[in-house]
């Protein structure tokens, strides 16, 4: 344990490993990181819409859609996985921003028929990633979504397909340790550093208490996510997010990231052209399987080509980039 994280259950390498392989081990890791915030009521969807960058009005009754919550600059508060359980919305986010996030949600609401409720001691988020993590769902009496970005609802919970081989499990807190008990008979337990080693191969960037208020939603892949509507209405940041897009103005992108010394989100990206100054920044990083650390790094495009950029300081390790790059999934 670190910091109420599981890092690993004693075998800290093999995990990694197992996670990686051509054919991966069907593995189940408690996602400690993340909580859930729920937002309930008639006026549910609007507000929510009227708020985040998706389109949250149209999300399916058993749809997911990853979400961002910006300031009026345009800029990321926090990040979400909205999962529509019928009439309830749940937001997977951070969980070091939940109680902030939750406050300022809140001050929004006014008059709107709308409920906010922070679900960190009721609910708990399992991660079910494999070839047969389908097959791990079904013998513990789980519904499998059949579709990205797809739910089922079940008497305890919810199961999200995030893609096709990684399934996010919310379910009330009373009922996490039997269901964990189930995954077992099929699944390995793996720390929570493994998935957050899996969003990074996936591509899927988390905003964190350490990230936040740094990252126009394009500089994150967000719109590649399909987290950002250009054609609905109007919320916080909305004109600086489409005159970015439309005008071509983001000159920060999302990349892969490798160095041999350890990373962590926040950390500062350098080039040897502008010490001085950070040409990007760390989104999230973790353990990586062959060894030192991988990360998801937003780094502007300009000094990129150089490959000679080190992380957390001028004269820190190196750091090696790829463009991330993936197809929009809802």
């Amino acid at each position: 344990m670190n910091h109420h994280l599981v890092t690993d259950f004693g075998d800290a390498a093999a995990e990694l490993t197992a996670a990686q392989a051509a054919h991966a081990a069907t593995i189940v890791s408690p996602l400690s990181h993340l909580a859930v915030l729920e937002v309930s009521g008639s006026d549910a969807a609007d507000f929510l819409h009227q708020q985040f960058t998706s389109d949250v009005k149209h999300l399916a009754t058993d749809g997911a859609q990853y979400s961002a919550w910006c300031s009026a600059k345009g800029r990321m508060l926090a990040s979400f996985l909205i999962v529509r359980n019928g009439p309830v919305y749940q937001l997977q986010l951070s969980a070091d921003l939940l109680p902030a996030i939750a406050k300022r949600l809140q001050m929004f609401v006014l008059r709107s028929k709308v409920s906010i409720s922070d679900q960190t001691a009721a609910r708990e988020i399992i991660g079910l990633s494999g070839q047969h993590a389908a097959v791990a769902l079904q013998a513990a009496g789980l519904p499998v979504p059949s579709g990205e970005l797809s739910a089922n609802a079940f008497a305890g919970g919810v199961v999200i397909r995030l893609d096709g081989t990684r399934f996010a499990i919310i379910v009330a807190s009373d009922a996490a340790a039997a269901l964990w008990e189930q995954l077992l008979v099929d699944a390995r337990p793996v720390g929570t550093l493994v998935w957050q080693w899996l969003d990074i191969r996936a591509g899927v960037p988390l905003i964190t208490e350490r990230t936040k208020e740094e990252f126009v939603p394009q500089m994150a892949n967000f719109e590649q996510l399909g987290a950002v509507s250009f054609h609905k209405g109007c919320y916080p940041g909305q004109e600086i997010i489409a005159r970015a897009q439309y005008l071509g103005k983001v000159k920060r992108h999302l990349y892969r990231a490798h160095a041999d010394a350890p990373m962590s989100a926040g950390d500062a990206i350098y080039s040897p052209a502008s010490p001085q100054h950070p040409c990007g920044l760390v989104a999230n990083a973790a353990p990586a399987p062959a060894g030192g650390y991988d990360a998801l790094a937003i780094v502007q495009e300009s000094f990129v080509s150089a490959a000679d950029l080190t992380v957390a300081a001028p004269t820190g390790p190196r750091i090696d980039l790829e463009l991330v790059s993936r197809q929009t999934s809802s």
